[in-house]
């Protein structure tokens, strides 16, 4: 994903609730809150913020009451009686999702455990909505087997949202796991869970998704390809994730990172997308094709940059294999396999065709002619339609809401 946020990319669906509580604990990276924070506000979240004794050590309750356009709570407001009712019971029931990052090793056995010794775990204890985890520590700690059993104990509560540590330099100059999601990547798990209400319908469901555009060569610098850009496969890859999935996501050149705990491979060519797909279609149970797959390949391929002179003045080109017919030859009755129609002006006819002849459980006919909507863009729009006849239209919104409509879609 992009390194910086865009306000942009809120999920504007009226019937989810959107008051985040975020609790910020002791450790380095905390930094990275302030521009969560901002964020959220800018995408008219109601934004309140808990810190740690500790997390003041690395930024100030100002700058997060700043940013959030609300006081910044502390400890010190815990104990003080001049609250018409208890701080952390008035927080737990205001917010509809708890935030806590960075996490720290400290906080989370005392959350394992069920202890309460401050405004963030009281707080915990006191509240009844998901709360999304966001931990951070030196690789060693990270990788302590008392950590990781807390760590695996408290996921096996339903509240509990748990993200995966990225690996690379940490600020003590390990190199490892331990790193922080960075802010973009927690914003779409807040935003997915903000719409979910929680919910992990997709629990036990392993999730292919194909993205992005395919390049088929001419010589080493020319291609054929087109402007997908696989920020849809990247939304549905969040999405499933986000609602329990295993997911591996097959995707074709990228500017974004893929989601910590999503299986990425990374092709080039219709051809090896085609590979990668059938290597792991028979372990998957949904089946997304949002890729933009080249029909058509140069016929000749030159290993070494043509001079411009020796450019062919008509270019014989040859089919490339349709990989969403074959993988619904190969299908099972307990797969479900999904198509995409990337199409102007009339999108139905076409989509429904393509849904038959292919013998599609489902499509989405998507219009590439719509101002911010198709390739390149963070929003779309979309007319769902499977072999049920059902067609649901859905309006212009964010490529991750579309994402979550359309699993609501499939489940329904």
């Amino acid at each position: 994903m992009p390194s910086s946020l865009s306000p942009t990319s809120q999920i504007p669906n009226p019937q989810s609730s959107k008051r985040v509580l975020i609790a910020v604990g002791g450790g380095i990276a905390a930094y990275k809150i302030c521009e969560l924070v901002s964020t959220l506000f800018k995408t008219g979240v109601e934004v309140r913020v808990i810190l740690s004794n500790s997390a003041q050590k690395f930024i100030t309750p100002l700058t997060l009451a700043t940013l959030s356009r609300h006081s910044a709570y502390t400890d010190d407001d815990f104990w003080q009686p001049i609250h018409s009712r208890p701080l952390h019971i008035e927080l737990g029931e205001w917010a509809d999702l708890l935030v806590i990052a960075p996490l720290t090793a400290n906080t989370l056995a005392k959350l394992a455990w069920g202890m309460a010794d401050n405004l963030l775990t009281n707080t915990v204890l006191a509240s009844t909505c998901p709360v999304l985890l966001a931990p951070a520590m030196n690789t060693d700690m990270w990788e302590q087997l008392a950590v990781q059993r807390n760590w695996h104990q408290l996921l096996t509560d339903a509240r509990y949202h748990g993200m995966d540590t990225a690996s690379g330099l940490l600020a003590c100059d390990r190199i490892g796991a331990g790193r922080m999601a960075e802010p973009p990547e927690i914003l779409a798990y807040i935003q997915s869970l903000l719409y979910t209400l929680g919910k992990r319908d997709l629990t036990g469901k392993r999730v292919l998704i194909s993205a992005g555009g395919t390049r088929e060569y001419l010589d080493p610098v020319r291609f054929i390809g087109n402007p997908s850009t696989g920020k849809m496969g990247l939304a549905l890859a969040q999405a499933a994730l986000h609602r329990g999935a295993s997911v591996t996501l097959v995707h074709g050149k990228a500017s974004w990172d893929v989601p910590l705990g999503v299986e990425a491979i990374s092709v080039t060519t219709a051809a090896e997308m085609h590979q990668a797909m059938l290597a792991h279609f028979p372990k998957a149970d949904v089946i997304v094709m949002s890729a933009a797959v080249a029909d058509v390949k140069p016929r000749d391929y030159s290993t070494e940059k043509l001079p411009k002179r020796s450019l062919p003045h008509s270019l014989p080109l040859e089919p490339v294999p349709d990989i969403v017919a074959e993988l619904a030859k190969l299908k099972q009755p307990h797969q479900r396999l999904i198509g995409f129609a990337a199409q102007t002006g009339d999108i139905v006819t076409p989509a429904r065709e393509k849904l038959q002849k292919k013998k599609l459980d489902a499509i989405v006919a998507n219009p590439i002619d719509q101002a911010d909507s198709g390739f390149g863009s963070d929003n779309n729009q979309a007319i769902f339609l499977d072999q049920q006849g059902r067609q649901l239209a859905i309006a212009p919104c964010t490529k991750l809401e579309m994402s979550h409509q359309l699993f609501n879609f499939l489940l329904s």
